[in-house]
């Protein structure tokens, strides 16, 4: 599967079938994310990455009761190492660095015939306990993954006239 096709196959699954993923499918993706460019190359982050049932039962409700996060068979949270480094044009660096491999990562899954969703509706403290997180770090999102059992459902999309502007901000 080329790049294009992979970005226009992507769609956010909220339903998984009951099969686990092999691991060496995991190994590939994971070898995405670890590709990712980061800010200096520092690569300021670490994935878990949640297999037990057990686990992603409890991810539920820390993820305001998304039921579809405990049926994924993985459920990745991407932690950023150094919350408080700020880029020098102000933007802090953490959620930028981990947000580009986890995109690998959703692109990654695609073209393994996998699915994931982008999960930001989540209690930072409680999820840092369950998956023993330090205090100097911080999950950064959470990442759904597995074999889709629902259908694609793409939403439209704004034109390229809406989002892009050249030489100067319209």
């Amino acid at each position: 599967m080329n790049l294009y096709d992979a970005i226009k196959a992507r769609y956010s699954v909220r339903a998984y079938q009951d099969r686990d993923v092999e691991q060496e499918k995991i190994d590939r993706i994971m070898e995405a994310a670890r590709l990712a460019p980061s800010a200096s190359n520092r690569q300021p982050w670490k994935f878990v990455l949640v297999r037990d049932a057990e686990t992603r039962k409890k991810l539920v409700s820390i993820c305001h009761n998304q039921e579809f996060v405990g049926q994924a068979p993985v459920v990745i949270a991407g932690v950023g190492l150094s919350p408080n480094r700020i880029m020098s044009c102000g933007v802090p660096s953490d959620p930028v660095d981990v947000a580009i491999a986890m995109e690998h990562i959703a692109l990654a899954a695609v073209a393994e015939g996998l699915g994931t969703c982008w999960i930001g509706s989540f209690d930072q403290e409680r999820i840092r306990e369950l998956l023993g997180i330090p205090d100097n770090a911080k999950v950064v999102q959470v990442m759904t993954l597995g074999y889709p059992a629902d259908e694609p459902k793409y939403r439209d999309r704004k034109s390229l006239d809406e989002i892009v502007c050249y030489e100067k901000f319209q």
